[in-house]
């Protein structure tokens, strides 16, 4: 087994689990659904081919850069209806890494995929198209909480200087059902086809990894600090 490494970040991220209606949620961290539908854009795929195999993919999350919860209030007046009210969230300013484990050949055509990706790529929304280096490659032999526990801190400068007293990074990582401290989210994708969506529960866990243990100099070969602070200039 192996890892491939993704860094997601954008000014806007959003990872809905629970939308209904005029309520479009976000989670606080990349769903299971919208990684792999990024994964199925980037080879090509269309809403009605299967992504059985790359839901098989052991997935974790590290929240390297937690970012702030934005709600975008809309009034909608549609000709001849009456208004409507809707609330979309988003995460602002979010950076994660996010590891992908299963077998090398299938990671590296993920890898190839992504370095030219057949369809447009975003994080969660349309709207919100990834912004620096995606793909951080491959972790040949780890596991994924090997990988996760391994990389450089990827937050940006201001976002470690403002956090320098913390202690450690949340970690949400695939576990079996029985784990003591497991919750369940309907987040894992069966199909995406727009006749029949349809997405089954898989069972988590949360985890604290040191900063300690995990890289605090520099970042990895490639990879610029998101360095957007709109509120920088204010001050504490």
């Amino acid at each position: 087994m192996s890892t491939l490494l993704l860094r997601l970040a954008a000014p806007l991220q959003s990872w809905g689990a629970q939308s209904r209606f005029g309520q479009r949620d976000t989670q606080r961290f990349p769903t299971k659904s919208g990684v792999v539908g990024l994964l199925a854009a980037a080879l090509g795929r269309d809403r009605t081919q299967g992504v059985s195999d790359l839901d098989a993919l052991v997935m974790g999350v590290r929240a390297d850069q937690a970012g702030e919860l934005l709600r975008d209030y809309h009034t909608a007046v549609p000709p001849r209806k009456l208004p409507y009210i809707t609330n979309r969230y988003y995460l602002c300013d979010a950076v994660f890494l996010v590891g992908l484990e299963g077998e090398e050949p299938l990671l590296a055509q993920l890898a190839a995929a992504l370095r030219k990706p057949a369809f447009p790529l975003f994080l969660g929304r349309r709207a919100c198209p990834p912004s620096g280096r995606l793909l951080l490659g491959l972790r040949p032999g780890l596991s994924v909480q090997q990988a996760l526990s391994q990389e450089p801190w990827l937050a940006s400068a201001w976002y470690r200087n403002r956090h320098h007293s913390l202690n450690g990074l949340q970690v949400l990582l695939e576990v079996p059902p029985e784990t003591p401290g497991a919750f369940f989210l309907r987040d894992a994708p069966v199909s995406f086809s727009q006749d029949y969506r349809q997405h089954g529960f898989r069972s988590l866990a949360v985890q604290t990894i040191p900063l300690a243990q995990i890289q605090r100099g520099g970042l990895p070969p490639g990879v610029d600090a998101t360095q957007h602070d709109a509120f920088g200039d204010w001050g504490d």
